[in-house]
C-alpha cells in the first residue's frame, strides 16, 4: 500500500505545484514575463527584490534583453533588474510594420508605457546602442523619473560614429537605390562582427550568441522592420544636440563603460560625454561593441561603485 499512498501524496504535490502563484524574483535568480502594452506583447526578465532600487537595461541590436544574462545575477542582491525586449526583437510580439510603425519614437513610447504598467516610477537606465536613443527619448519626456544614467556603448555625439555610418548616410537619403547596405546590415558576416569586431578575447564570445541572433534577423518580415529602424535611425543623429543639452542642463549622475575597440560607436563617443558632463565617470574598456560578453565582472563592479555613491 506504500506505493498508492506515495502516488497520491506525488499527484498531490503536482496538482499544488501546477496551480501555484508565480514565485516573484526577490534575489539573483533571473523570472520572465510577458505584459500586453498597447496591444503588444512585451517578454521581460526581472530579477531583484521590488523594495530595491531599479535599473532598467535597454538591450542594442540585433540582439534582446538575452545579452544581460551574465549581468543581471551580480547586480540583482542589491538591485531589481528589469529587461525587456522591444517589439520586433527577442520572444516580445513583432508586429507587422502595417500594424505597428517601427520607429525610435514608437519604441520609445512602447517603452514607456511599458514602465508604467509595472508601475516603475524611478529608476537607472543602462543604455546600449539602439537603446540610447529610446532610453533619451524616455528620459526627457519623464525627467523626473530618472535616477542616474549608465551607457555602454550608446552613441548620442557625431564625433561616435564609426566609418560604416558613411554608407548607412546613403541608405537614409535612398533606402531604393541602396538595397546593398540593408543587405549588408543584416547579414550574417555583420552579425557575427558586432560581437568579435575589435576584441582581443575572442575566446570570451559565445557563438550561440550572434547564430541565435542571426535566426531571429531571418525570421519572416524581420527585413522590412529592421529596415524600417534602420532608415528611422537617421532621426536619432538629428536629436544628439537636444540630448546633449539636456545633459548639459541637468547633470545626472552618470557612468559610462565603453568597449573602446568599437568600430560601430568609436571611443570619441565615451570620450564625448566629458564635454557636457565633467563630472561623469568614464571607462574605455579593452573590448568591443558587445562589452558585457567579456568584461561583465568588471562592468558590473563599475555599476555596483557607482551606484553606491548615489543612493536613492
Amino acid at each position: 500500500m506504500n506505493w498508492i499512498a506515495n502516488y497520491v501524496l506525488a499527484t498531490a504535490l503536482l496538482a499544488g505545484t501546477a496551480q501555484a502563484a508565480p514565485l516573484p524574483s526577490t534575489n539573483a535568480t533571473t523570472t520572465y514575463h510577458r505584459v500586453l502594452v498597447d496591444g503588444v506583447g512585451i517578454f521581460y526578465r526581472e530579477a531583484g527584490p521590488e523594495s530595491a532600487p531599479t535599473i532598467v537595461l535597454f538591450h542594442g541590436f540585433p540582439s534582446s534583453s538575452r545579452e544581460f544574462d551574465t549581468l543581471i545575477p551580480l547586480l540583482a542582491t542589491k538591485y531589481h533588474l528589469i529587461a525587456p525586449d522591444y517589439p520586433g526583437f527577442g520572444l516580445s510580439d513583432a508586429p507587422s510594420p502595417s500594424a505597428y510603425t517601427y520607429t525610435f519614437d514608437h519604441l520609445a513610447q512602447t517603452m514607456s508605457d511599458f514602465l508604467e504598467k509595472l508601475k516603475v516610477t524611478q529608476y537607472t537606465m543602462y543604455l546600449h546602442d539602439y537603446g540610447a536613443p529610446i532610453g533619451f527619448r524616455i528620459i526627457l519626456a519623464h525627467p523626473d523619473k530618472l535616477h542616474a544614467l549608465i551607457i555602454q556603448n550608446g552613441n548620442i555625439y557625431k564625433a561616435g560614429l564609426g566609418a560604416k555610418w558613411t554608407r548607412i548616410a546613403e541608405y537614409w537619403a535612398d533606402p531604393k537605390a541602396h538595397p546593398e547596405v540593408l543587405n549588408a546590415f543584416l547579414s550574417f558576416e555583420a552579425t557575427k562582427d558586432r560581437h568579435l569586431a575589435g576584441t582581443s578575447h575572442p575566446e570570451r564570445y559565445n557563438p550561440d550568441t550572434w547564430n541565435s541572433e542571426y535566426t531571429d534577423l531571418s525570421r519572416p518580415g524581420q527585413r522590412e522592420i529592421q529596415g524600417d529602424l534602420l532608415y528611422d535611425y537617421r532621426t536619432n543623429v538629428a536629436s544628439y544636440p537636444q540630448w546633449e543639452a539636456w545633459l548639459r542642463k541637468h547633470q545626472p549622475p552618470t557612468l559610462v563603460a565603453w568597449g573602446e575597440h568599437d568600430p560601430s560607436f568609436i571611443a570619441a563617443g565615451a570620450e564625448a560625454f566629458r564635454q557636457d558632463l565633467p563630472h561623469a565617470e568614464i571607462h574605455l574598456l579593452d573590448a568591443g561593441h558587445f562589452a558585457l560578453d567579456e568584461k561583465t565582472d568588471e562592468i558590473a563592479d563599475l555599476i555596483l561603485q557607482f551606484m553606491a555613491k548615489y543612493p536613492e
